[in-house]
């Protein structure tokens, strides 16, 4: 901290996962691979969707879309995590840390909107079958994909305005692996509670808002599929179980940490881990890999790469 009338913040102390020096170094091994098969299979399905025009449809595009905001997600702290596995002092520039909160409320809170338009999409799929080319067409869904970047900024800077401002004087440790914001304004020098009900009412609502919407929207595309044919239920029943899935593993940990910002757990260290990095790591398996029609393009592009 520089000394003065008042001393300031400089950096910042991130703690990540202790341990021995074996176990750093598993952890860097670990996280290495697991970060490395993210972003190889995400970017995958960025690949595939925009290289095979037979996927050039509007529920791809979201998907793409999707899988490039989980590599961002995923990259705004997960490389620094891992090369901290390696040092001994693991601290943040002051400028550093407000950037990583910036970053991190623009993809999650982007995520969070993208999550809603591909829940829209399935529903006018699945329950307008018959107008989702007029309703769906690609330019609304890129109107869609960039208002959920949109959202995401303005997310993000209504809680930066604030935060950044804040007098950091005193303790500089924060007990997570990146900057996360329930942590950081806990460090200032003055009554943060203002603040705190405002991330409240900003980040804890629209992350239970959103969550409460997407369990909404798919419960009355499951009650809409029981009036029609078995087929049909069963195939809606199928890709819900993907998205509540995938809905469920991001949401959980964001609504645990951010609609309780007043307390911090132990076990918040270990949740941002898992929505920052298994969960991206995941959606490639659990929203396209296993989809015939993305698994037909994969053996197209290797057939190609393989007579080229």
């Amino acid at each position: 901290m520089d000394q003065g009338n008042n001393s300031r913040v400089t950096e910042i102390v991130l703690h990540s996962l202790s341990g021995p020096q074996e176990l750093q170094l598993f952890y860097f091994a670990f996280f290495t691979l697991s970060y490395s098969s993210l972003v190889l299979g995400n970017l995958l399905i960025v690949l595939i969707v925009f290289s095979e025009p037979a996927l050039h449809t509007t529920m791809y595009f979201l998907l793409s879309n999707l899988s490039f905001i989980d590599v961002c997600l995923s990259t705004f702290a997960t490389p620094r995590m891992i090369v901290d596995f390696l040092m001994e002092h693991r601290t943040i520039s002051f400028e550093g840390c407000m950037a990583q909160i910036f970053f991190h409320h623009v993809f999650a809170g982007g995520e969070m909107m993208l999550l809603v338009a591909m829940a829209y999409d399935r529903y006018v799929a699945m329950c307008r079958p018959l107008h989702y080319a007029a309703i769906m067409s690609i330019h609304k869904c890129a109107g869609l994909v960039i208002g959920s970047w949109l959202i995401g900024v303005l997310h993000s800077v209504s809680h930066l305005v604030f935060t950044v401002n804040l007098p950091f004087c005193g303790p500089n440790h924060v007990d997570i692996f990146f900057c996360d914001l329930p942590l950081v304004i806990k460090l200032a020098c003055n009554d943060t509670y203002t603040l705190e009900i405002l991330m409240l009412s900003d980040s804890g609502l629209m992350t239970l808002s959103s969550f409460v919407l997407l369990l909404i929207s798919y419960t009355v595309i499951l009650v809409a599929m029981r009036c029609r044919s078995p087929v049909g239920m069963a195939k809606a029943w199928a890709t819900l179980t993907a998205h509540v899935t995938v809905m469920t593993l991001f949401f959980g940990p964001c609504i645990f940490i951010y609609v309780w910002p007043f307390c911090n757990f132990p076990v918040d260290k270990f949740l941002s881990i898992f929505y920052t990095v298994f969960t991206p790591l995941l959606n490639p398996l659990i929203y396209t890999l296993r989809n015939k029609e993305v698994i037909s393009a994969i053996q197209k592009l290797r057939r190609r790469k393989v007579s080229s």
